[in-house]
């Protein structure tokens, strides 16, 4: 046993020496590379964001090839040398995959990158930005369904009982349909919206009564951004089936109101004029919209809606309850006998005197 094993070593000194060699020449190729980049390459350009993401699986992939370079160059009649060149492809594939998965997300940010959200671009840039993080969850996710399937294939069982497994492909996959529903409708959501473009990466949005943005879309689900930095989760296909406000569809310019109760005998002109004043001073009026109606009359009170326009959700929720403050403090400085009041009717019923 033991000259067994001396025998071994010793036809394998050679090959151990040689592979060494080969993967330092493989690592020193890697470090040059690295190196090359680092020292000529922009900080934003594509190839420094292309080794950022794969620096990892890179170099593993240049030492497993010269790896598996000699270890096919060396005689076949070596022990133990078809595991460990299995081994080795084993490895490869892995470590290629890890590489690939990387450049795939390292094309959706320099996608990303070369679309910013300029001033007069910030739709297209956020249509593409939107598209682009599906896109790349999608490939990443079948690269490694291909990886994982061609890092098995590598081991013969595994051959053998895919084959044998053939015949009952059919009733398999209509048993996968039926558990992976969720997941396949939420996946196919997730494609019509990234085609379709109901939303984007940081639309404005009023989902089941919240106030939020779109902070991330994956292949299954949402995340939105509360205003009170809450998380709200949603699955993909709840947008297909349910409607939903989106408040920066076409642009982010809106439209908000405050309205006020006040006795029938104010004067709406002088209101009129303040309201164009504080609106004048408020630096989230975008001067494109200012009116002032009596929406209501009821039976004690009458109510006045101010209507104003801002740039973007959070100016005009500023803008509203600035305008609310103003004009309340308004109505309570000059006009305070006008605010809403209840009315009543006294009647002196006390008897005239005794009757005779």
């Amino acid at each position: 046993m033991l000259q067994v094993i001396e025998e071994g070593l010793i036809a394998w000194a050679g090959t151990a020496a040689f592979s060494l060699l080969a993967i330092s020449l493989g690592f020193g190729l890697y470090k040059a590379l690295v190196f090359v980049v680092d020292r000529f390459a922009e900080p934003d350009s594509a190839s420094r964001i292309f080794l950022t993401a794969t620096a990892g699986p890179l170099g593993i992939i240049f030492c497993l090839l010269a790896l598996s370079g000699v270890l096919h160059s060396v005689p076949q009649d070596l022990p133990l040398l078809a595991s460990v060149q299995a081994v080795t492809t084993l490895l490869l594939i892995l470590a290629i995959t890890w590489a690939a998965v990387g450049s795939i997300s390292a094309i959706g940010e320099v996608i990303v990158k070369m679309n910013p959200a300029l001033d007069d671009q910030w739709k297209r840039a956020r249509k593409v930005e939107t598209q682009t993080r599906f896109l790349v969850r999608c490939l990443n996710v079948i690269i490694v369904l291909v990886g994982i399937s061609a890092a098995l294939m590598t081991f013969d069982s595994v051959r053998q009982i895919g084959t044998s497994l053939l015949a009952s492909a059919g009733i398999g996959g209509i048993i996968l349909g039926f558990a992976a529903r969720p997941v396949l409708s939420n996946m196919l959501a997730g494609m019509q919206i990234a085609l379709t473009q109901p939303f984007r990466i940081d639309d404005v949005l009023h989902v089941q009564g919240e106030w939020c943005w779109v902070e991330e879309v994956t292949s299954t689900y949402v995340v939105l951004r509360i205003w009170d930095l809450r998380r709200l989760i949603v699955p993909l296909q709840w947008f297909i089936e349910n409607p939903f406000q989106n408040w920066s569809r076409y642009s982010a310019d809106l439209l908000g109101t405050t309205t006020i109760w006040a006795d029938y005998g104010i004067p709406i002109d002088p209101l009129r004029k303040e309201f164009t004043r504080l609106l004048e001073e408020s630096t989230n009026w975008d001067r494109a919209t200012a009116s002032v109606q009596v929406v209501e009359a009821g039976e004690k009170a009458i109510q006045i809606r101010f209507l104003m326009s801002a740039r973007n959700s959070n100016s005009l929720w500023d803008l509203r309850c600035a305008m609310r403050e103003g004009m309340i403090s308004f109505i309570q400085e000059n006009y305070p006998e006008y605010l809403p009041r209840f009315r009543a009717e006294v009647e002196d019923n006390t008897a005239q005197g005794p009757v005779e």
